[in-house]
Formats: structure tokens, sequence, C-alpha cells
């Protein structure tokens, strides 16, 4: 083969990049979630605001590298990825640690110190998987065939089954989720969806005997509460009572800052600038505060779809529907625990609640698929996915 040749096949298959494109609107979003969310900690804390801005700027860096690393190079290390999550999500648990490395918070063991931070590897894990599965399912007789699509479901069950047992019943539960996304935009058969997500739901119900106790009295509590029954609002429901008494309380326009600070103090609402974050913000900016902030996450969730849309290569529009719905995800589970729809599992809210790896991880996203965003498709790639019955 000629030089000339081989210059002009490289330039086929070489992506261009664009100047306008999704890529922006995800950012802004997400820049505009964690403003609001360094605002709402500084309600309370003001020491951790100052330093979920440091971790944020430290995120944005990272996104912008991460950016223009090409897709190629993702894809020919996901199952290396994958591997590497799993060993870390096994080091967590495994006894003997030293405390000074891995040490148990409230009796979860989810973070491997590092010095300057620390680590959950669940984080990681969630990206490793969406990367798995993007290469599983570009190819046509994986995503067209049940066999194909009950392997992407044996998967899936590693990862939760190991962050279930750490215990972290709400990113186990992001992975389903994201995986029927994915399924759904590769073009599998609507009957091989309809029997996967049975056989997820199968799945999920079999892990309840492995969950902890607290986690089980969550779920007891959310169906008292359901029931009007009130008693355990004083135990294990006292968080869920606390976070929508202070929602309620936050009224159309929310109270201000000052009364906001106020209330909090007076209503010890645990974990208010992490899990509970989204009862804050609503409390201080009230229902157009909440109705603002999921707007946000709508435009992010626009910008995701649209960058996956304006891909024809099925790895990097496999990896922006997943990651999108993963962010997605997380929001709809949070604020439904925070507002006594779901069962508290100590999920935090993306880009809002005060955070250390999880934060960095959720940039991470962005700048990937702000960098899907901005590559054109080569000449010469795969065509689109094709729907059917």
């Amino acid at each position: 083969m000629s030089i000339q040749t081989r210059s002009g096949t490289r330039q086929l298959h070489r992506s261009l990049t664009r100047k306008v494109h999704a890529g922006w609107i995800i950012f802004i979003a997400a820049f505009l979630l964690m403003l609001v969310g360094v605002e709402a900690i500084d309600t309370t804390r003001p020491t951790t605001a100052s330093r979920q801005l440091l971790i944020g700027g430290f995120g944005m860096l990272c996104a912008i590298l991460v950016a223009f690393i090409p897709q190629k190079r993702f894809r020919q290390a996901s199952w290396w990825l994958y591997v590497f999550s799993l060993f870390l999500l096994l080091f967590l648990l495994i006894p003997g640690v030293p405390d000074s490395i891995v040490h148990p918070r409230n009796g979860a063991r989810r973070w491997i110190n590092l010095g300057f931070i620390d680590m959950q590897p669940s984080e990681l894990a969630k990206i490793a998987f969406v990367f798995a599965m993007a290469v599983h399912l570009r190819f046509k007789i994986h995503y067209r065939r049940f066999k194909g699509l009950l392997l992407a479901l044996i998967v899936a069950i590693p990862p939760m089954f190991l962050i279930l047992i750490e215990p972290d019943l709400g990113t186990a539960m992001l992975f389903l989720p994201a995986l029927l996304a994915m399924l759904i935009a590769a073009g599998a058969k609507y009957r091989h969806l309809v029997a996967i997500s049975l056989l997820a739901f199968v799945v999920a119900g079999s892990m309840y005997p492995i969950l902890q106790p607290h986690q089980k009295g969550r779920i007891h509590a959310l169906i008292a509460q359901v029931q009007g029954d009130d008693r355990f609002e004083q135990s294990i429901g006292y968080q869920g009572a606390r976070a929508k008494m202070l929602i309620g309380a936050g009224q159309a326009t929310g109270v201000g800052k000052e009364l906001a600070v106020e209330l909090l103090e007076a209503n010890h609402l645990p974990e208010e600038h992490n899990d509970m974050i989204f009862a804050a913000l609503s409390l201080r900016w009230g229902f157009w505060g909440a109705i603002g902030t999921w707007s946000l996450y709508l435009l992010l969730g626009i910008g995701g779809i649209s960058a996956a849309v304006g891909c024809k290569d099925p790895f990097p529009r496999l990896v922006a529907v997943g990651l999108t719905a993963m962010i997605l995800s997380q929001m709809v589970v949070n604020t439904a625990m925070t507002l006594g729809l779901a069962p508290i599992t100590g999920l935090t809210l993306p880009f809002v609640s005060a955070g250390g790896s999880s934060l960095v991880i959720t940039w991470l996203m962005v700048g990937i698929l702000f960098g899907i965003a901005m590559r054109r498709d080569p000449r010469m790639t795969r065509e689109g996915f094709q729907f059917s019955n």
C-alpha cells in the first residue's frame, strides 16, 4: 500500500472536532448545578462549601483533560477498567485491611484512603460498567440476540452485588436503569427487553435477604409512612420525616438563608449537606428552587442524549446514553428518597451534594460526554442502530 493510500485511509477513519456541540449544554448545566450545591451547602456548613468548590474545580480540570482522550483508548481499556473496579470493590471487603486504608463509616466499607482524598470504588465502577457494556453491545450479535443480552445482565450483577454488601443500596440500584437505557439505545428487540427487565427485577428482589437490618428498616418505614403510620418517625424514619417537614416549610419561594440556617439547626436533619441536600435546597429556595434544579438536570439530559444521537459509531453512542442514564437515575433516586417516595439509601445528589471522589467522578462523566459530543463521526463508520420487534 502506498504512503498516499495509507494517508487517505487514515483521513477516512479520523474523527474531526467541532466548536459548537451539545457538550457545552452538559458542561454549563453541570457547572450551574455545582454552584447551586456550593450555595446550598454554605447554608449549613460554610467550610464544607469551600472544600466543595475546590474539589469541583479539580473535577472540572479532570473533565477537560478527559475530553481530549480518543474514544478508541476508552474502548481498548474498557474490560481492563471493569476488572480493576471489581478488584477495588473486593479489596474493600477483605478482612484485616488496616483502618487507615479502609475506614468503615457508620458500618459501611465504601472508601479507600488515598491520603489527599477518600476514593469510592463504586463511583469508578459506574464508568467501568458503562464502558464494558458499550463494548459488548456494539455488536449486532449481542444486542439482537437474547443470549447476548443475558450476558449483559450477568456482567451487571458482580458490581451490583459487591456494592450492595458494602452496604450501598442506592448506588447498586443505578446499574439496572443504565443497562436498560443502553439496551434500548443499542436496538435490542422489544420482547427481549421485556424478558431482561423481568429478570432484572427478579435479581433485584432476590437481593433483599442480604440487605442490612437498617436498610430493611428504611423500606419498612417507607411502607408505614405511605400507610399513614408514624411509629417510625422517631427512629429509623426520623431522617425522612425531618426532610419532608423542612421541604414543606420552604413552600413556594423558600425562607431565605438566615431562616434556613436556624430551621436546619433547630430540627437537626442528619446529612443535610450530603444525602439530604435537596431538603436544604428546597427549604432555602422553595418549590421554584427545586423546579429550577430539576430543570438543570433536564438540560443536562438533553445534552447527553443529543451527544448520543449525533453518533453513528456504536461505542461512544452507548457510552453517552449509559452515563446520562447514570446521572439522571441518581438524581431521581435521591430526590425521591428526600420527598418520601423511595427508601433512604444514602445516595448523593450529583454535583450538588458534598463529596470528594463522587464529585470528581461525576465531572469525569461530563468530560467523557463532552468529548463524545465534540467529535464528528469518521466517514468510515458503522450504520446507526435498528429498532424492531
